[in-house]
């Protein structure tokens, strides 16, 4: 997390009552600039090992009603661990797919509204039995955050 030089973060590990896992996280920046703003996880996993396949979007219905939010979803691979990753990402009332869309509205609301604060949101879900239950978990808790992102991310 210091690499990515987040003004404030949360990395969480969720287990639901069945036994099923999922990782969080959220990173912050309240101005974005050179060296301190969100990257894709896909410049930067792959450094570490990971190789990612199967690129997709998945929608979000927050949990209690709201917009949809389109989220990129990948299958990531380093040797025999699996996972699903799901990430978006969010600032000043946008929710965003497209890192180069995300950076195109840093841009024009730093001119615009004179802000440029963001973040990057990241769910991780193991492979254990299926990527379709993967799926489904990373779905579920991204819907269930979904809702509570704005008291913590600036609309």
């Amino acid at each position: 997390e210091a690499v990515l030089r987040a003004d404030d973060y949360v990395s969480r590990d969720y287990v639901s009552g069945d036994g099923r896992t999922a990782s969080l996280y959220v990173g912050y920046y309240s101005t974005q600039g050179t060296g301190a703003t969100y990257h894709s996880p896909l410049n930067c996993l792959p450094g570490s090992g990971w190789t990612l396949n199967e690129p997709a979007l998945v929608s979000i219905t927050p949990a209690g009603g709201g917009a949809d939010i389109e989220a990129n979803r990948y299958i990531m691979q380093n040797g025999n661990s699996r996972h699903l990753l799901i990430y978006w990402y969010q600032g000043r009332g946008r929710a965003v797919a497209s890192e180069y869309w995300g950076k195109i509205y840093t841009v024009l609301d730093s001119v615009s509204r004179r802000r440029s604060d963001g973040a990057m949101v990241r769910v991780l879900v193991p492979i254990t039995k299926s990527e379709d239950e993967a799926l489904k978990t990373g779905v579920e808790l991204a819907a269930q955050l979904a809702p509570h992102l704005p008291d913590f991310v600036p609309n």
